[in-house]
This record gives C-alpha cells, structure tokens and sequence, in this order.
C-alpha cells in the first residue's frame, strides 16, 4: 500500500486530507511541522508528502531543499494558502513537484496525487516505453527510472526524469512549453507554464557533464540536441 506523508499545523486540513486519501485507498500518516516531517522520513519513508509551506520551525520550504540536497527524490505536493506566484514558483524551484492553493477541493487534493504518483510509477505505454533511452553519455532506464550521466548515476525527481525521458524520444524536434506541460504533467494540471522553466533549468545542471544540451528556442519552446566531440 501506497503511503503518504500529510504535514500540515492545522489539524482540521490534516484530517480532511486523511480522510479523502484513506477512502482512495492510501495509508496517511501525519506531521505536524518539518523537524516531525524530516524524521517520518528516515524512520518511515512515504511514496508521496502532501507539504504545507508555512509551518512552525522549519518551513516546506527549507523540508524541500534538506530533501533535495541530500538528493531525496520523494514527491512533493505543496500546500500553500498565499496566492502571489512567486510563493509557488520559489517552491518549485525548491524541488516541489506541483502544488495547490489553499482552501482546496479534497478531490483535487486526491486527483493531483494520483497524476504525480501516476508519472512517477513505472511506465506502460508499451513495449518502447521500457527501452534504456542513450544519447550524448546519458542513459536513461525507464524500468529502473534511473539516469546514469558518463556512468555515473545522476537522481532526478519524478517530473525532472519524466521530461528528460519527453526530451530524449523528441530528440532535435522544437516543443513548446504547452506541448512538455500536456506532455510531462498532464491535462489534469493547472499551473503555468514557468513550471517548464523551472524544471528545464534543473535539468540543465543535471545534464552539464553530459554532451546533451537543452536549447531554448526563442518563442517557440525547447529543444534537446547532441553536441559533436
């Protein structure tokens, strides 16, 4: 059974989130602020955490780059009640995999972990779907959802490798930002397309030991190339 972390201070928003998530099926456990969060983790690692930002002591914002830095691949969805977009684009770049304004509908709540748990799951599309992808010394094995940078293996979080993966099987073709957010994180998504910036330019570093480049084409979107030796 799937299990998936709920921190937030506020325990009404904590019950309603184990609520809907149980009836889907999930195991919820609970924190109430980062240092509980951070520990849950070690003792207990989830599939997913539902993450406010703004908690006592230590925020989501620093969970997430603790996480990341120690390179924590754990899906995030962050909870935030501020509506500016700088919040929700600073959270992204922190390493959040989506997020959602509160007060929110519980079923959206539901929808938007199924979508980042569905992309992060193993893929089965068919039978290329599960071929290792080699381009310019990256190997990507979509089976394994590991990424190997001139042999050495490079974590990427969910949507980082699922538009690595986009990237590689559209190899020299321009795609636009709407095409990569239809195509990485789906129609249920409802973000903007900055999300796409963000993840392009973490990718970037990932890649920046690779022979692969990630061009921006201006106007249009992004393209991944092989550059000569």
């Amino acid at each position: 059974m799937q299990t998936i972390l709920v921190v937030d201070d506020e325990t009404n928003i904590r019950d309603l989130a184990r609520l809907y998530l149980e009836k889907d099926g999930y195991r919820v456990i609970t924190a109430v602020d980062g240092q509980q969060a951070l520990d849950l983790i070690q003792q207990n690692p989830p599939t997913l955490m539902v993450l406010d930002l703004m908690l006592p002591g230590i925020d989501g914002w620093e969970v997430c780059r603790r996480l990341r830095a120690a390179h924590n691949p754990l899906p995030i969805l962050m909870l935030t009640a501020r509506t500016e977009d700088i919040d929700k684009i600073v959270g992204l770049e922190m390493g959040a995999d989506d997020y959602l304004t509160k007060p929110f509908n519980p079923r959206e709540l539901v929808a938007r972990v199924r979508a980042i748990l569905r992309r992060a799951g193993p893929s089965s599309s068919g039978a290329k779907a599960d071929q290792v992808r080699q381009l310019g010394g990256v190997m990507l094995d979509p089976t394994a959802r590991e990424v190997t940078v001139n042999g050495h293996r490079t974590p990427l979080r969910a949507k980082e490798f699922d538009l690595l993966l986009t990237l590689m099987d559209h190899a020299n073709i321009v795609l636009s930002r709407d095409q990569l957010l239809d195509l990485v994180w789906g129609y249920e998504f409802y973000g903007q397309t900055r999300t796409v910036d963000v993840h392009i330019a973490h990718l970037r570093e990932r890649l920046a030991d690779s022979n692969l480049t990630i061009e921006t084409v201006w106007g249009m979107g992004y393209k991944l190339i092989e550059n000569p030796f």
